[in-house]
């Protein structure tokens, strides 16, 4: 997988094998399976995978739905902005009605990874050396344990508004050699990437831009709900402080308007919860797609069917 899109699909099949050889012991023709994509999956893509299951894995039928419209059911509501927010990607999606308004999403390759690699380097400039892909693990270890995003972009500040030191958030980490090391402005600086690119060098919007151009994208009429309606999702988001300073920076560019931004706890899982709320509904049934169907019609016509 490349920034959420797979990009090997001999390696990505093989994935898919032992999912259902090694992990659920069931054979895939005995099972129709609900599969998640990012937004703005290319066509030729979700071609493939049709192609995969249906005639590779023999699976008896098969859809195929948004990450995000799943993270929004998982919430208990139809219309809204998903802010997902993984390992390699990061997607801003506008949802009425249970349906992605394609042309108004917006994506950044800057995501959790980012975060891991820039405390990383935050990491090496105190001192502390972890350069092999082993000790890339024990920072992304740091990271999910110690890092956090303060509310307002200039940090931790007084009443006032003004700055203030921050070694008093110093907090002690131990190596796997047992060597400790002392952790301070690495646990907030790093996700910093979040919103402020720039810091790595990357050339795209932080992702509170990417919600205000996601919603001024979508038709008048829908902006003000969409506002109220902003839905947490994914692993990067669950960084303590991310909605709160999300929050906060949408109301400094739209002071006056209601925005409510909503974390779910367990909007790590929201997709999946989404997928299983989906599949137990009645009216699901009519979604499938068939092997018998796609035997009939083609890929291609399947393909339309299902986007």
């Amino acid at each position: 997988m490349e920034h959420g899109i797979i990009d090997n699909w001999t390696d990505m099949e093989k994935v898919w094998q032992s999912i259902y050889e090694d992990h659920l012991y069931v054979q895939p023709e005995e099972h129709p399976v609900l599969l998640t994509e990012a937004p703005l999956n290319p066509i030729k893509n979700r071609t493939k995978t049709l192609e995969i299951f249906f005639e590779k894995l023999n699976v008896p039928a098969m859809f195929i739905s948004l990450q995000a419209v799943l993270s929004l059911y998982a919430s208990g509501r139809t219309t809204g902005v998903v802010v997902d927010s993984g390992d390699g990607v990061s997607h801003v999606v506008p949802i009425y009605d249970g349906f992605a308004i394609e042309h108004a999403i917006t994506r950044s390759d800057v995501a959790g990874r980012d975060v891991t690699r820039y405390l990383q380097q935050l990491l090496r400039k105190e001192g502390v050396g972890l350069h092999t892909s082993a000790e890339f693990q024990i920072v992304r270890e740091i990271k999910e344990k110690m890092c956090f995003l303060y509310p307002s972009s200039k940090g931790k500040v007084d009443a006032s508004g003004r700055a203030m030191d921050v070694d008093n958030d110093a907090e002690k980490y131990r190596l796997p050699d047992g060597e400790e090391v002392s952790i301070a402005h690495c646990r907030h600086q790093a996700p910093e990437v979040l919103f402020k690119p720039d810091l790595i060098g990357a050339e795209y919007d932080g992702i509170h831009n990417n919600v205000l151009r996601t919603i001024n994208e979508c038709d008048r009429d829908l902006r003000d709900n969409l506002m109220k309606n902003i839905i947490l999702s994914g692993g990067t988001t669950t960084t303590p402080g991310f909605g709160a300073r999300l929050t906060n920076e949408l109301h400094r560019s739209r002071p006056g308007n209601d925005i409510k931004v909503t974390a779910p706890k367990d909007r790590l899982y929201s997709t999946w919860v989404g997928g299983s709320i989906l599949a137990s509904l009645s009216t699901f049934k009519q979604m499938w797609i068939s092997h018998s169907d796609y035997d009939e019609y083609g890929v291609q016509r399947m393909v339309e069917k299902l986007f």
